[in-house]
């Protein structure tokens, strides 16, 4: 494999927080054990040697960290997880790392090992302070909006590599203008918006922070419209989903599973050591095995892991016949109801009706600067 992709979870599905949407603190709850603990040494040991056995000469690793909350894990850990990589790396691989955290337990010491070790650090940001504190609280119940912005200007001051992500509920959908330029004033250029996931158990809607697909599909228009200005003014920001979708107009590979069409692009380690090829589906049923007892290839090739990539391919007869397929490619398979068509279908179509014109200007203009 000429690139190998891990997302580890360090300290599966512990968290210092207690976000009203969780999706993972749902997934934990939908298997025999909720977590998994602490990763162990021998753990993250195996992992990386596996890692580095999967990957082609000259090949590239990608250690990225998530949660849960994978600074639950301590410092020492990721200290630890470094200083093995650095002795077990063959000379001809690369490494690459990143960490998403909620900025909860990042201190001058933890930017400072995160600067050296040159992470990219994910910030979870929901939109502007009212928004955020509204979902994303501590074990109290008290908002964490400062605190994050605190986190985030130390991030800054150690020059680390930053791009901020929010989760878009409904609510947040009603104000996407807002959303983007207040997460634009926290000085990041590098932003992620994602659709919030409904319980895996519950009709889908139902919850209080449930996105609609016409919420969605208004929000991507509002947000297109900030993003487009600043592009056309020279003041660019790189908002990911629309940077896909110029990537796509100009006949280049997107950077998400979600955009690409398909599933497969990474494989999931939870702190025991179990590997899942997804984080939507870090689930019972859908476990390849254990990172201690199999190869990076032999999880991959499991007919467990054949099924779920061809399941992620499949697409419901309906989209051959779309105009937008292109682009679109279907999207994630969580968010497919149960006949296969993806449930914010209308809000994609939506929004490329609104939006197609501007984005092929885009992917025009950069084409030409390409060249």
């Amino acid at each position: 494999m000429k690139n190998v992709n891990l997302l580890i979870k360090p300290a599966s599905s512990l968290c210092n927080l207690r976000c009203r949407y969780c999706f993972y603190a749902d997934v934990s709850d939908n298997r025999e054990v909720k977590s998994m603990g602490v990763m162990s040494r021998e753990t993250a040991g195996a992992l990386i040697k596996a890692a580095f056995a999967a990957a082609d000469e000259h090949g590239t690793v990608s250690f990225a960290f998530q949660g849960g909350e994978p600074t639950v894990a301590g410092l020492d850990f990721f200290r630890d997880f470094v200083a093995m990589v650095s002795a077990f790396r063959p000379l001809d691989r690369q490494v690459s790392y990143a960490l998403q955290t909620n900025g909860m337990a990042l201190n001058e010491e933890w930017t400072h090992f995160l600067k050296e070790n040159q992470f990219l650090v994910g910030l979870s940001v929901d939109g502007y302070r009212e928004l955020h504190d509204h979902y994303r609280v501590d074990t109290k119940g008290e908002g964490t909006y400062g605190r994050v912005a605190k986190a985030l200007a130390l991030l800054q001051k150690f020059e680390v590599e930053t791009n901020l992500l929010c989760v878009v509920t409904g609510q947040c959908a009603k104000h996407p203008q807002k959303t983007y330029a207040s997460m634009k004033k926290l000085g990041v250029r590098y932003l992620q918006f994602i659709p919030c996931l409904d319980p895996l158990e519950e009709q889908r809607g139902r919850a209080v922070y449930s996105l609609t697909p016409k919420l969605y599909g208004d929000f991507l228009c509002g947000l297109f419209d900030q993003w487009y200005r600043d592009w056309a003014e020279g003041h660019y920001t790189s908002v990911r989903l629309f940077d896909d979708y110029v990537h796509l107009a100009m006949g280049e590979p997107a950077s998400t599973c979600a955009a690409s069409g398909g599933c497969g692009s990474y494989f999931v380690v939870e702190a025991d050591g179990g590997v899942y090829p997804c984080d939507f589906y870090v689930l019972d049923e859908w476990k390849l095995g254990e990172i201690k007892h199999c190869t990076v290839e032999q999880a991959l090739n499991s007919p467990t892991s054949q099924m779920f990539l061809a399941q992620g391919h499949k697409r419901p007869a309906e989209c051959a016949a779309c105009a937008y397929r292109l682009l679109c490619r279907g999207g994630c398979k969580r968010d497919w109801d149960a006949s296969g068509s993806n449930r914010f279908c209308a809000a994609y179509k939506h929004f490329f009706a609104y939006a197609l014109p501007r984005l092929q200007t885009a992917a025009r203009f950069l084409a030409q600067q390409n060249r």
